[in-house]
């Protein structure tokens, strides 16, 4: 292994093809974008170089701002509920006594491998003002609470952040509880014949030992409401108004309907750079409670 590891040639031929799909497929796509970004262009004609115009326009203008705004809300509904519930539902799987365990995994995890359409259209439906299940739950319950969940300018970015957080939800759950598996079944048992209740070994033992679990999840969470599009463009199309959009709508909306590739370039940097700086400061966050439990 010594004299593997020692020979670069050989680790230059293991590490190239990688290294050549990584700057094929990521690198040189990631360069374009931060050069297309200085031009004014349309996709088709010459592009004018025109410095940093672009981004002196983005800054002054008000739906960059509400699509930051957007981006964080459905990014910290994603940090809190979602790896909250996935985060109970792995304590109650964990619970020796619960039965069915293989069911309650599998059922949490179907709406994961759903189509976003077909997970977007079942929403819509329940979301609907007239016919809609929670309109209707409302109803049974004899409250007269109505509302139009989508197109109400406050409720509807909410709204679609909390489809994410059904579909999605079995996904950071399956990563916790396969941290949480692998857990020495010796540190729980030893635990219950000291008396610990499931709350302490939940709190005092799975939760200290999934540190480098929760890191990844959080940056999925992160990230995943930072470049939110598909549950948006698919329910409200950035509606109504501009209530919904992100940044990656307004890219969207920039480069392929309006034809201001530049300008969707431009925005597309700053959400390259926004979710670069959410990764560093969810592994900074990490690392000082690292250093503080030492």
């Amino acid at each position: 292994m010594n004299r593997m590891l020692g020979n670069k040639k050989a680790i230059l031929i293991f590490t190239m093809p990688t290294l050549i799909v990584f700057t094929v497929f990521v690198f040189y796509p990631v360069f374009q974008t931060f050069y297309r970004s200085f031009f004014e262009w349309d996709g088709i004609t010459d592009a004018v170089f025109t410095g940093l115009n672009n981004y002196k326009e983005l800054f002054q203008d008000d739906l960059f701002y509400e699509s930051l705004r957007n981006g964080m809300i459905f990014a910290g509904i994603l940090l809190t509920v979602q790896v909250g519930l996935a985060t109970l539902l792995t304590f109650a799987l964990m619970n020796h006594k619960i039965r069915g365990k293989r069911f309650f995994r599998t059922a949490f995890f179907i709406p994961v491998v759903l189509s976003v359409t077909v997970v977007c259209q079942l929403w819509a439906a329940i979301y609907n003002p007239e016919f809609g299940l929670i309109n209707h739950v409302f109803e049974l319950l004899g409250m007269s609470y109505r509302q139009n969940w989508l197109s109400d300018m406050k409720l509807a970015i909410i709204a679609v952040t909390f489809v994410n957080v059904w579909q999605y939800t079995g996904y950071q759950f399956a990563i916790i509880y396969a941290g949480a598996k692998s857990i020495p079944e010796d540190y729980l048992e030893a635990a219950r014949i000291d008396g610990a209740s499931n709350w302490k070994i939940n709190t005092r033992i799975i939760l200290p030992l999934l540190k480098d679990t929760y890191r990844m999840c959080f940056i999925f969470a992160a990230t995943g409401g930072l470049n939110a599009f598909a549950h948006m463009n698919l329910l409200t199309k950035g509606g109504p108004g501009t209530s919904t959009y992100t940044l990656t709508y307004m890219t969207f909306r920039s480069a392929f309907t309006v034809s201001e590739f530049g300008y969707g370039c431009t925005s597309a940097v700053i959400l390259v750079l926004q979710c670069l700086i959410a990764t560093i400061l969810v592994n900074k966050i990490f690392s000082l409670k690292e250093s503080a439990t030492y």
